[in-house]
């Protein structure tokens, strides 16, 4: 196992949108592997991927990483969902695999904007029984900076309202979505474009809703996917876009004024306005690029 991580000097906060689930016991790579949408079974001891939960039809219930912590135990950092639920529905598909799925209360998640001396990549450090951790950093230009990612006993790290608006922006110029109880179920994993982060696979066997994941990449039939807009005032999730007159796409993930957009691959120019009203400057009707870098 890596070594356990060093007190960082810089400043840690709470990430209170952040919750740990443990899926543990003899099965545990196994049913994950089975329901998820990723290949965990490619995961080794000491590597995380993100990965996500979709439904019968090819739509992304919850999204998160995946932790592998041995051949027995795995940990899903889920941010946003609801953890007990996201429990009492994956619980309904254990019949008789050998494992246990719990919510993991009694450890919390802080984040620091440094990039960690130790983790890099897929790769994590530290002890399971103490702290671990992840780096979460992508690519660092125009401004951004690195972040590290810990999980580890309850902790008294506060909770900083500017930081963690910071993180949530990087997440989203990274491509990640950030998905709120409105949005689950809506999306499918193209449609998202979390064939960026490598985060859905299309060679792994069945889980839920792969048919329609396969046939949608095999067939070239994804005819939608993320865009980061800028609006003139705060954005709102869930609201359409619209130019000429047509519905355009829809607002998935906001932070402020930034936001992530569902739209075609292939727009046309148009300024867009949300249906609340609230103008989108044309100047960020291009789509702008989505930084990399955050692939596990």
């Amino acid at each position: 196992m890596p070594d356990n991580p060093q007190t960082p000097q810089t400043s840690w906060f709470a990430l209170p949108d952040h919750q740990v689930v443990a899926i543990s016991g003899r099965d545990a790579v196994a049913f994950a592997h089975a329901q998820t949408m990723n290949d965990v079974g490619a995961l080794q001891d000491g590597q995380w991927q993100w990965n996500g939960w979709l439904t019968a039809k090819g739509r992304v219930i919850a999204l998160f990483a995946v932790i592998r912590i041995d051949s027995d135990t795995l940990w899903l950092l889920l941010p946003d969902a609801d953890p007990d639920a996201f429990v009492a529905q994956l619980r309904r598909f254990v019949f008789r695999s050998k494992v246990a799925i719990r919510v993991r209360d009694d450890v919390s998640v802080i984040g620091r904007l440094q990039a960690s001396a130790l983790a890099s990549g897929n790769h994590w450090v530290g002890d399971s029984a103490d702290v671990i951790e992840l780096d979460l950093s992508g690519e660092l230009g125009n401004g951004q900076l690195g972040r590290s990612l810990r999980i580890g006993p309850a902790t008294t790290a506060s909770v900083d309202a500017t930081a963690c608006e910071t993180w949530r922006r990087a997440d989203l110029e990274h491509g990640w979505p950030r998905l709120d109880a409105a949005q689950s179920g809506q999306w499918t994993p193209q449609q998202l474009s979390l064939d960026r982060l490598r985060a859905y696979s299309v060679k792994k066997g069945c889980y839920p809703g792969q048919e329609i994941v396969a046939r949608t990449h095999f067939l070239g039939q994804a005819k939608r996917g993320l865009a980061l807009i800028c609006g003139q005032t705060p954005l709102l999730a869930g609201a359409e876009l619209s130019g000429d007159g047509a519905v355009l796409g829809s607002l998935v993930s906001v932070c402020g004024q930034m936001a992530l957009a569902v739209i075609p691959l292939t727009p046309e120019k148009n300024a867009l306005q949300t249906s609340e009203g609230h103008a989108v400057s044309e100047a960020f009707w291009v789509r702008q690029p989505l930084l990399d870098g955050l692939a596990r």
